[in-house]
């Protein structure tokens, strides 16, 4: 009889008798659910929310402003870099008229004494070459370190000379 009056029951969820209450608990319990979420979950949520939106503005502006800083760095270091390319250019001009006056010089001097001091000439005219390209070098790697300084980049003398004498073979 215990096995019979078990089976008749069923499941409580499913008895019509206690619907009611059941439904009436279902309600309290909603409503209690819907106030704490919108009294205290949601604010937080949304404040949470507001906080990321605001940290993303404040960086998206950050990043314009940066940007606009690396252009105008980019923009600088192009100008200085086409005046030291002009100095350089400047400098070789300069270097090479004089090395025209002095080999004019010596072209005088190798026509009067033609057989005595012609390998003499030679070795002079070499020695400017050598002088003024020596110049130019360094006059190159100074104006490059003090772009590189002027620019707060950090470069040791070894790279600077290496880079310098690497573009002065290349030719440009």
């Amino acid at each position: 009889m215990a096995e019979t009056a078990a089976a008749g029951t069923g499941m409580p969820q499913l008895d019509l008798s206690t619907f009611s209450n059941q439904i009436f608990w279902l309600v309290v319990t909603m409503v209690v659910l819907y106030f704490v979420m919108s009294r205290v979950a949601l604010p937080r949520v949304a404040a949470v929310l507001a906080d990321r939106r605001g940290t993303i503005t404040s960086d998206i502006a950050a990043a314009e402003e940066y940007k606009l800083k690396a252009q105008q760095a980019e923009e600088a270091y192009n100008k200085a870099l086409a005046d030291a390319r002009a100095e350089a250019n400047r400098i070789v001009e300069a270097a090479k008229a004089e090395m025209q006056a002095e080999l004019d010089v010596q072209i005088a001097k190798a026509d009067a004494e033609i057989s005595a001091k012609s390998a003499e000439s030679e070795r002079r005219i070499r020695e400017i070459r050598d002088s003024a390209l020596e110049m130019v070098t360094d006059v190159s790697k100074d104006v490059t370190g003090d772009i590189l300084r002027l620019f707060d980049a950090k470069a040791d003398a070894r790279s600077v000379n290496a880079a310098v004498s690497a573009r002065l073979k290349g030719g440009a």
